[in-house]
């Protein structure tokens, strides 16, 4: 038996269009008794509406196949905060929901904030950074959801949450104190040992990106697959240090590997 971690976006869909061969790769692997889990950094959606929109695409799939980064963040905050102990979040409803889900008190006033909550947000403006900011005056710390800088659309990239840290690092002066998605240590061990629980040596990782996915997979000891459906391409892996140890043109080539 093997484990196998998907990316989503750019590797088994682009925005609402499944990657051909998709759905039949998955289902290959499903049948052959291997187990199959769905690891997005996204969070302007929730698990649900992840699992809504693989079922949509004709790929079945619970809510515990699915982990998302916001997912990851709510659980690093239980661990640590105390009780009525808050965040401040910079991010969109379905990170707000997440993390309230969860247990974690959200509240808008940076005096009171401990951590800052940074997830992507498509309405990210000057007052949202000053609190954040302000917050990270009166020492709070300040974590992110995901480091990706952009995210695979049909025809090109938009920006994701990497712009809105760079904007607070760009205030502070000073890095962010945690990311808690790909290629955190803390989302690798989390989906390898309390999900999949596997060694990490029966696991690949699979997706597009190289300093997420395949550094992820890489310094965890995952089996890392690179896909050519999304945003890195042939001509990039010439210059860099997270080099995949199977490259392959979509995930459609999965179960062959």
């Amino acid at each position: 038996m093997r484990g196998y971690i998907f990316d989503l976006d750019g590797t088994v869909y682009l925005e609402d269009k499944l990657i051909e061969g998709a759905k039949e790769a998955i289902a290959e692997l499903q049948n052959r008794g291997d187990r199959v889990v769905y690891l997005t950094n996204k969070s302007i959606a929730t698990r649900m509406q992840y699992v809504e929109k693989l079922r949509k695409l004709g790929i079945p799939a619970e809510l515990n196949q699915v982990i998302n980064s916001n997912y990851m963040t709510a659980k690093y905050l239980q661990a640590r905060l105390n009780a009525n102990e808050a965040v401040l979040v910079i991010g969109e409803q379905p990170l707000i929901d997440e993390l309230t889900e969860m247990g974690i008190q959200i509240t808008e006033d940076e005096k009171e904030a401990h951590y800052v909550v940074v997830g992507w947000d498509r309405h990210f403006t000057y007052e949202k950074i000053n609190k954040a900011y302000q917050a990270w005056l009166n020492k709070a710390k300040i974590i992110a959801t995901n480091p990706d800088r952009t995210c695979p659309v049909e025809g090109g990239e938009i920006p994701d949450c990497g712009a809105m840290i760079g904007a607070l690092e760009g205030a502070t002066g000073q890095p962010i104190d945690s990311i808690t998605g790909k290629p955190s240590r803390i989302m690798a061990e989390f989906v390898v040992t309390d999900v999949l629980m596997m060694d990490p040596s029966d696991c690949y990782m699979i997706g597009d990106r190289l300093e997420t996915d395949i550094k992820m997979g890489n310094e965890f000891g995952l089996k890392s697959v690179l896909v050519l459906t999304g945003i890195t391409t042939r001509d990039m892996l010439k210059n860099t240090s997270f080099s995949p140890a199977y490259v392959v043109d979509s995930i459609k080539h999965v179960p062959a590997l």
